[in-house]
C-alpha cells in the first residue's frame, strides 16, 4: 500500500466509532463480517484507528534444553534474537495497526517495552488473540492494546515466530495485510481494503444522523454540547 492509500484511508476513519463502521459493513451486505468476537477486550477506555500490519507465531516445535542460570539467561538472549524475532515488528510505520496471531498460546507475546517501542515508530495499536503482560505499564504508558487475556509469561519455551504480512484469524475474522482496523471501547472491526471507501461512506452518513439525533435530545435538556454531537 502506498503512503498516499494509507493517509486517504486513515483519514476517511479518523472520526468513526466501531458502531458507525459496523453499520457501513451492514450497509454494504457484510452483515455477518467484519466484527472481532467480544472476548478480545481493550486494556482500558481509548480508540485506535489504523492500517492492519499482520504477524502470525506458531507454538515453540523443540525441547526446552536442562540449563543453569547463567546459561538460562543467554539462551534466552539467543531465543529472542533467533526464534521470536519478528522483522515486520520492527519496521512498523506511523498509521500501522500490529495485528498479532499467536495462534492462542499463553504468552504475554506484548508487553511494555515491545510494544512502547513499536508505538514510538508510529504504531496505532495492538491487537492479539493471546495474551499480553506488564498490563499495569502498558495502561500508564497509554498504549492501546486489545488482547484475549492477559499472561504472566515470557516467549522462550513456548512460541516461536512464523511469518508476517500474511492473513490471520483474529477473534473468526481473516484479517489481511491492509485491511483498517477500527477499536474502541465497543471492541475492534476489521474493514477488507477493497471496500474500505464504500464502507466508510454510508459509516459516515449513520454517525451524521446519529449526532443531529443526539444534539436535538442535548438541546431540548439544555445540556451543553461536547464533541460528540458537534
Amino acid at each position: 500500500m502506498s503512503q498516499d492509500e494509507k493517509q486517504e484511508l486513515l483519514e476517511l476513519y479518523k472520526d468513526l466509532r466501531v458502531a458507525d463502521v459496523r453499520d457501513g459493513m451492514d450497509w454494504n451486505m457484510m452483515h455477518h463480517y467484519g466484527t472481532i468476537h467480544h472476548e478480545i477486550r481493550p486494556l482500558f477506555r481509548t480508540r485506535a484507528v489504523g492500517i492492519a500490519q499482520t504477524s502470525r507465531y506458531v507454538p515453540y516445535q523443540h525441547e526446552i534444553p536442562k540449563l543453569t542460570p547463567d546459561e538460562y539467561t543467554d539462551w534466552v538472549k539467543w531465543y529472542y534474537a533467533n526464534i521470536t524475532s519478528n522483522p515486520g515488528m520492527k519496521a512498523s510505520e506511523p498509521g500501522d495497526f500490529i495485528v498479532v496471531d499467536q495462534s492462542g498460546v499463553d504468552v504475554g507475546i506484548l508487553g511494555s517495552n515491545n510494544s512502547l517501542a513499536y508505538y514510538a515508530q508510529g504504531a496505532v495499536g495492538f491487537i492479539t488473540n493471546g495474551g499480553v503482560r506488564d498490563t499495569d505499564e502498558l495502561i500508564m504508558q497509554k498504549v492501546p492494546v486489545w488482547s484475549k487475556f492477559i499472561s504472566q509469561k515470557m516467549n522462550q519455551g513456548r512460541i516461536q515466530f512464523e511469518a508476517n504480512d500474511v492473513p490471520v484469524n483474529i477473534g473468526g475474522v481473516v484479517i489481511q495485510p491492509g485491511d483498517v482496523i477500527v477499536a474502541d471501547g465497543d471492541g475492534v472491526i476489521a474493514v477488507p481494503r477493497k471496500i474500505a471507501k464504500e464502507v466508510a461512506q454510508y459509516a459516515h452518513q449513520e454517525l451524521k444522523a446519529d449526532k443531529a439525533g443526539r444534539r436535538r435530545i442535548y438541546e431540548s435538556m439544555g445540556r451543553e454540547l461536547d464533541a460528540s454531537v458537534i
